[in-house]
């Protein structure tokens, strides 16, 4: 027999013991002569579930959306979840899923999924702000998971709920570094598409989750996952916890503009900054992506690629400086050009308005230090050495070391 056939089958059998049961159940409270194809689990989720929810109703109850939009800002899983959610909507675009995230209250936090499959699940509620949890919606993956502490699926007629019997729910419980579960990750599809390999998927996924938990974790100080720090004016290097990262040059270009613009950049347009019209397959830009956030053990957001965790740069501070108008604090940071070696248009353009900005910075200067500091860098820069002339008392020492450096840029 095919696995349609056997799909078919099973959802039959699982309907006419849902169609003899429950009103037995809803009657007596209690569940005897359940048959061999109903599991124990489910038949006693179905007794729990009969105190508190009506088998006919059309959707979960849902809860305040800026409560949730609240709840998922603070949730330790949103950096995980976030940096892992190109796995998500990949699994749930190309199987044709709805992935969702609760928090330990059975509540929906996230979603993603193909606009058909969102859709549908919209209609029931299965959408940020639904409650899932037994006494709200009744025996469903995600309340057994909660319930129960274990990976859990439910087929079509298993779930109490008849609105949901045209569907199969895949879930497993997140669990954070202290074991408690924080949440639940759920794969939910129609029940023709069952897939006996989707609950592997799905433990999969959790363990990378719980792997960024760990990774997250704070230190005996307090202090947040190990800083990462990007040095990328005049060399090119990146350092985690006193161990070098293994960054290839795109990975460190990547890195560098993140850094340098906080707020983030879409997939368009950071890959327009990184190859300009050079023809570059999808795959290639993200596995890029896919390789740094791996490296910082997670740290990158998707959608709109932005950093979520802690790196300094000392591109970034210099600019930082120039805007406290501390030129002196700046040119310590800048001992050179932006990845002297790239050729990234965007990492071009910043290199451009970092050298602008700061021999700017230096010419508006009233410290002779200054334009002494960045001349060393700058032999043929005349402009500057001529400043730095100007603003030396005629009896300082100094003045022959700019006269110097004056006379080869103006001989050269």
């Amino acid at each position: 027999m095919s696995q349609s056939s056997d799909l078919r089958q099973r959802r039959a059998t699982l309907e006419g013991e849902w169609s003899r049961l429950v009103p037995r159940l809803k009657a007596v409270s209690h569940p005897s002569g359940v048959g061999a194809t109903l599991r124990p689990e489910v038949a006693d989720s179905w007794v729990r579930s009969l105190a508190s929810v009506d088998p006919g109703r059309d959707s979960a109850p849902v809860s305040d959306d800026g409560a949730v939009h609240h709840r998922w800002g603070g949730s330790p899983l949103r950096r995980p979840v976030e940096n892992l959610a190109d796995e998500l909507h990949s699994v749930a675009d190309d199987a044709g899923f709805v992935t969702a995230v609760t928090d330990e209250s059975g509540t929906i936090l996230w979603t993603c999924g193909g606009r058909t499959m969102r859709r549908r699940a919209e209609q029931v509620n299965f959408a940020p702000g639904g409650r899932w949890d037994e006494p709200a919606m009744g025996t469903n993956a995600l309340s057994l998971a909660l319930r129960t502490g274990r990976p859990s699926t439910v087929f079509s007629a298993e779930h109490l709920v008849t609105a949901l019997h045209g569907w199969v729910c895949y879930c497993a419980p997140v669990h954070g570094p202290d074991g408690r579960v924080l949440g639940v990750l759920d794969l939910s599809t129609t029940w023709d598409r069952s897939h006996p390999l989707a609950m592997s998927t799905v433990r999969g996924l959790v363990s990378a989750i719980e792997a960024g938990l760990r990774a997250g974790l704070p230190d005996r100080h307090g202090a947040e996952s190990p800083l990462v720090r990007l040095t990328c004016l005049g060399t090119e290097k990146a350092v985690r916890d006193n161990t070098p990262l293994l960054l290839r040059p795109r990975q460190l270009e990547i890195l560098t503009l993140l850094a340098l613009e906080p707020e983030g950049f879409t997939p368009d347009r950071l890959r327009e900054a990184l190859y300009g019209d050079r023809p570059v397959t999808a795959s290639t830009f993200k596995a890029e992506i896919s390789h740094l956030r791996r490296a910082l053990g997670g740290g990158v957001a998707t959608r709109r690629y932005a950093l979520t965790a802690p790196v300094s740069c000392d591109a970034v501070d210099v600019l930082r400086a120039l805007e406290r108008g501390d030129t002196a604090t700046a040119l310590q940071h800048y001992r050179g050009p932006l990845l002297p070696r790239s050729e990234a248009p965007g990492i071009e353009e910043w290199r451009t308005h970092l050298e602008v900005a700061v021999r700017e910075a230096v010419l508006a200067s009233t410290r002779p230090e200054d334009a002494l500091r960045y001349g060393e860098r700058s032999l043929y820069d005349a402009e500057v050495h001529e400043h730095a002339i100007r603003l030396l008392d005629p009896r300082d020492a100094r003045r022959a070391i700019a006269a110097g450096r004056l006379n080869t840029a103006l001989r050269d």
